[in-house]
């Protein structure tokens, strides 16, 4: 990432042409130095170069320690973004570490023109990329807000030692703008689709794109039923579109997540051509469901027949010609689709989207896949589509009764462990340990760069507007808002309460004031009842 130029550097550049300190229309120095500070980039194309170097960075510094992963949370609009960033800046001081990750499920359910709609690729192909730039803009926006505060407390200045700490705090500062991981489905059609949408995607600012191996026409989420996949050299190839649009938009360091669905996906749509044994289409194909022809068993007319082991055998196929795998073999697909998009696709980290969060099942697949790639890493999706909390009891019940910490009958092995009765309960805290502790244990167990939960502002939103709205239109009333809104933000430290501020309108004021000086109509003044939490 470049190095952004310090005030006093950009202010001499700026005085070496005004030396009086003001343009001959009257705008002073400091305030081009101000707006030249709170514009860092020129364009989002600018924005996804320097943060693929970010993430290339990260996942360097996570190779040497595996403590020092990296996290996401799914966001459906630029607002929610900023937000995060802003939560994680206050706590932490720092963002580093923290991505953005773009869903195409919620762009799918909350973010296009046709209404809710479920992940199966039907949004239109330019609302990921609309998104990324509304993010973009979001966060962007934060950087001129906090650097407008900043400058005011520079024209604040009393004295030489106030004005430097100003500076310093200016010269500090650190932005919003994070990377993101945007989910391009599965390409939304043949290679030269996937390779016009990345484009897109990568001008509006994504340095990470992640697409899976389902076909495009028949995609699903990764957590329904009904997944079909592509033969690996067809999705070597759309890795290969990926790559191709960062080189030629100059984002030389873009990241690519390869996603494979084979754990889950059952089917196949076609049956690739096989050359010779042992290449990428016979490693497919061995893996298909099939029975032997025979007199019992003969080929008929209209039906495929295979060569495989030295003998004629007819390949299953369902009603709607799609091809099913044998059952039980989607762990050995999944290793072998993840070496493929390492080493023939040159994809930099994988996901493997499991149908349960544990650790045992990830990290004995990355360990088979690290035989042949050790530095292999993924990124894991902590998914709302688990019942995380029966999951892990359910895993806690499973140990204490190997080590024989209790007997079967101290706990129900079903959908009661989900009672609150066992939350406060040594077996509960248990769990809740499991849950904290998840992330930590994938990323140096099994090789997670990057830990991510998918949806969790879709549920935070419809949690929260349930919540406010039962209280609300119910017996608390106003109380209601107090109470779960406005104290909760104001004791939090929450910059939105004071929403004016948040969206600009200091930032409004300082702009009139740079051209209309003293006749500047201010939002700002004394009426303004953002003066409220001033004190906040």
């Amino acid at each position: 990432m470049t190095k952004r130029q310090t005030f006093s550097e950009i202010r001499s550049a700026i005085l070496s042409r005004y030396p009086c300190g003001v343009t001959p229309g009257g705008v002073a120095v400091d305030d081009i130095v101000q707006l030249r500070l709170q514009n860092t980039w020129d364009t989002h194309l600018d924005i996804a170069r320097a943060m693929a170097g970010v993430m290339r960075a990260d996942m360097a510094a996570y190779d040497a320690d595996p403590t020092k992963f990296t996290q996401s949370l799914g966001c459906w609009s630029g607002f929610h973004a900023q937000q995060m960033i802003k939560a994680v800046k206050r706590m932490r001081g720092t963002a580093r570490g923290t991505y953005v990750y773009l869903s195409g499920w919620m762009v799918a359910g909350l973010r296009n023109r046709w209404g809710h709609l479920p992940d199966q690729s039907m949004h239109e192909k330019t609302a990921v990329a609309d998104l990324i730039a509304e993010i973009y803009t979001s966060l962007r926006q934060a950087d001129e807000v906090a650097m407008n505060d900043l400058f005011k407390a520079l024209k604040a200045a009393q004295t030489e030692t106030e004005r430097q700490a100003a500076i310093a705090a200016i010269d500090g500062f650190e932005t919003h703008v994070v990377p993101i991981i945007a989910d391009i489905d599965a390409g939304f059609g043949n290679e030269h689709a996937t390779y016009l949408l990345a484009k897109e995607l990568i001008k509006a600012g994504a340095c990470c794109l992640q697409i899976e191996n389902q076909v495009s026409d028949a995609k699903q989420c990764g957590h329904q039923d009904g997944k079909v996949t592509v033969p690996r050299e067809d999705f070597i190839e759309k890795l290969r579109a990926c790559r191709l649009a960062f080189e030629e938009l100059g984002v030389e360091d873009g990241v690519i997540v390869a996603r494979t669905d084979s754990l889950g996906a059952g089917l196949t749509q076609k049956v690739p051509v096989s050359q010779r044994p042992g290449d990428l289409a016979s490693d497919y194909i061995k893996w298909l469901a099939t029975a032997p022809i025979s007199a019992e068993n003969p080929i008929r007319e209209g039906e495929l027949a295979l060569y495989q082991n030295g003998a004629f055998v007819k390949p299953q196929r369902l009603a709607n010609g799609l091809f099913p795998f044998r059952p039980g073999t989607g762990r050995a697909r999944v290793v072998e689709d993840c070496i493929a998009s390492l080493t023939l696709g040159g994809a930099d980290l994988l996901w493997i989207e499991t149908d349960t969060p544990n650790v045992d099942e990830i990290a004995g697949m990355v360990a088979e896949i690290r035989k042949v790639v050790p530095d292999a890493k993924l990124t894991y999706n902590n998914s709302p589509s688990f019942n995380w909390t029966l999951n892990l009891r359910k895993q806690v019940r499973a140990q204490w009764l190997a080590e024989g910490t209790i007997t079967e009958d101290a706990y129900p092995n079903g959908p009661e462990l989900m009672k609150p009765d066992y939350d406060d309960t040594p077996f509960g805290r248990e769990a809740d340990a499991w849950l904290k502790a998840f992330q930590t244990e994938i990323a140096t167990r099994a090789g997670v760069f990057h830990n991510l939960i998918t949806l969790p502002t879709f549920h935070l939103t419809a949690k929260s507007m349930d919540e406010l709205s039962r209280g609300y239109f119910g017996e608390d009333k106003m109380l209601a808002y107090v109470a779960t809104v406005q104290r909760a933000e104001i004791r939090g430290g929450v910059s939105a309460v004071k929403h004016q501020h948040e969206v600009g309108s200091d930032l409004g004021d300082t702009f009139k004031e740079m051209v209309a000086g003293e006749r500047a109509l201010k939002a700002g003044g004394h009426a303004n009842t953002m003066n409220q939490f001033a004190a906040e």
